[in-house]
């Protein structure tokens, strides 16, 4: 191998995104679902924040987790969105060294936050469903700041190594991702060193921080579940069950894509890799486009909210 091929730099200066590989003829075709799922994503959690804002009996723990649900979906889509229209529309493939690590940063962080909310909005069924009678006096606001700033923190702690290490590698002048976004592992594979460091981390954070949040909410919800089969009439078990029904739909859909992904990336070296990423970047979308509108469906004071302000702009 020459040594153009093998020289070592610390930094490079960018990177080049392929988009996904084997259909970039295809590209502008398939941007045209993605952008209508990030509007529909962006759009939908707009109107929650906005909906929860204004309304006076939303302003309760379950509101204010689905306000930090629809925050951190804002952030995952848009880390990666408005990079990935422009290799679909522009073929503008190229991205800073630095703006790399930003979005692998704020991806894995979000990522990471929302798990880590969904354990508390299972935390917050839990009490409200199993200890009716003092859930307001524990679920306080400042209890809820409390559980909010700790699952920011936790992220953001954790997901912290991915850029710290990424930046520390020698990397040949290889810089070419064959993915949409700066994947952390696509990124890794590109240094000239050993890099199982970052690769065991990564694992760690992509197995056993979501295994962990997991377990978690599978142990609030067999606790509910036992509360709810005590109640006294099959109406009342269906009208607490039914206030789960939202945030299991919400949980579903993030998981099931999101370890589905995870497995295919690491494990399935026989898929094609135009099927790995598209598998990755529909965990991307998907999840902010969905929990909107599960929570619009499912809540009768935002139904209602939506509908004055569809009746008001069509007055």
């Amino acid at each position: 191998m020459s040594d153009s091929n093998t020289t070592r730099f610390t930094n490079p200066f960018t990177f080049i995104l392929l988009g996904i590989p084997g259909l970039e003829a295809a590209h502008i075709w398939i941007s045209i679902p993605f952008c209508t799922m990030y509007a529909i994503a962006v759009l939908g959690n707009f109107t929650i924040l906005f909906i929860v804002k204004r309304e006076p009996s939303l302003h309760v723990p379950m509101y204010y987790f689905l306000c930090m649900l629809a925050i951190t979906d804002l952030v995952l889509s848009t880390s990666t969105m408005p990079k990935m229209l422009s290799i679909f529309w522009f073929n503008s493939r190229e991205i800073n060294f630095r703006a790399c690590l930003t979005q692998m940063y704020f991806l894995r962080c979000s990522s990471v936050m929302e798990s880590g909310i969904f354990v508390a909005m299972a935390v917050d069924r839990y009490v409200a469903i199993c200890h009716p009678l003092r859930h307001l006096i524990t679920m306080t606001n400042r209890m809820v700041f409390k559980i909010g700033l700790a699952v920011v923190l936790r992220g953001a702690m954790l997901v912290l190594p991915y850029p710290f290490l990424t930046r520390r590698w020698p990397y040949c002048r290889i810089n070419i991702i064959p993915h949409t976004y700066c994947e952390h592992m696509a990124v890794v594979k590109l240094a000239c060193t050993d890099t199982r460091i970052s690769s065991y981390y990564g694992l760690f954070v992509a197995f056993f921080v979501p295994g962990l949040d997991v377990f978690f909410i599978a142990v609030s919800y067999i606790l509910i579940l036992r509360a709810i089969f005590r109640l006294p009439t099959k109406d009342a078990r269906l009208k607490t069950f039914g206030t789960c029904v939202s945030h299991l739909c919400a949980i579903f859909t993030f998981y099931i894509p999101v370890i589905f992904s995870s497995l295919t990336y690491r494990f399935g070296h026989n898929v094609a890799l135009c099927f790995h990423v598209a598998i990755a970047n529909v965990y991307l979308l998907v999840p902010p486009m969905l929990n909107p509108i599960i929570y619009g469906i499912r809540t009768k004071q935002i139904r209602k909210w939506l509908l004055q302000l569809v009746t008001h702009k069509g007055t």
